[in-house]
This record gives C-alpha cells, structure tokens and sequence, in this order.
C-alpha cells in the first residue's frame, strides 16, 4: 500500500502528552495501583520508564511521547504500514505493560476492542522507521527525528497484517 500526502492540507500539530492524559477517565481496571499516586498518567508512564530503564527524564519523555504517537496512529490507521526501532518501541512496550491504561488507550482510541501486540521473530531492515516517522508527522505529529533516525533501517518486527494488531 502506497500512501501519499497532499501537502496543501492544513496539518493539526497533536499533544501526546495529551492524547494519553485524554485516557484516564477510561481507566478501570486496577485503579488504585494506577490513579491513587496523584500522578497523570503522562507522569505514572514516564516514571515507569525511568524506574526500568537506564536514561534521563528527558529521554523518557521523547520516547514515551512518539510510542503515544505511535500507538495512535497504528490504531487510527490500521491499513498503514508502521513499525518502530528498538529505542521507541521501549515506549510501546510500556504503554502495552501497564495493562490497565493499555486497556483504557484501547477504550478510547480503539473503540473498546482490544488492539494486539503480535511480533515477528525477525526485525526488519528495509527502512519502515524512516517511513513511519514520515507518515506520522504526515498526520500532525511532531516527530523527535533523533529516535527515528537512529533506528532508520533496523525497525520492530511487529506484524501489522494480523487484524487489530500492531
């Protein structure tokens, strides 16, 4: 599938930041372990980062803000074909871990259904993060080009094919 983008259109810059905060009255499940720390949950996720990964704030925060991005635009457009590099798909993951805002992010963006995570065994080296980095700031996105690009080649080995998966 070959996508192209008519650049006269007015292109809406979109908070993802914002876009996961939108989720937690959505939130059910385990609410207490999750809405009780007084945190957003933009703040909740980014801890969860820190707390398991090796970096900066600053660097959670990128990598969370393009996985929300990411993860909407997966779920916004499941016919495009996107993937992620190893550094952003650490945000991925973590959205996917915390299973009661992952459910509440299927909730909303997703209508409620359920959205996989079904990897290949193999990644894939044909260049779809630069692809899907373009495609995102296509849909309004303000892409950290850095994460992207340090992946450039090397993407997720995500099936996107497999209905409502990623």
């Amino acid at each position: 599938m070959t996508l192209t983008f008519d650049s006269s259109l007015p292109i809406r810059t979109r908070d993802p930041r914002e876009l996961l905060n939108a989720v937690e009255p959505a939130v059910r499940h385990l609410s207490v372990n999750v809405l009780d720390s007084g945190m957003t949950l933009w703040d909740r996720e980014v801890t969860l980062l820190l707390r398991d990964n090796t970096m900066v704030r600053d660097m959670a925060e990128r990598i969370l803000g393009n996985a929300v991005m990411y993860t909407v635009a997966s779920i916004e457009h499941p016919d495009a074909h996107l993937g992620v590099g190893k550094l952003v798909d650490i945000g991925v993951h973590q959205l996917i871990l915390d299973t009661p805002v992952w459910w509440a992010i299927c909730d909303v963006y997703n209508g409620g259904a359920y959205k996989h995570h079904a990897p290949f065994l193999q990644r894939r080296s044909d260049g779809l993060c630069l692809r899907t980095a373009a495609f995102l700031r296509g849909i309004g996105f303000q892409v950290d080009d850095e994460l992207w690009a340090i992946d450039g080649a090397n993407c997720s080995p995500c099936d996107d094919k497999v209905p409502d998966s990623h």
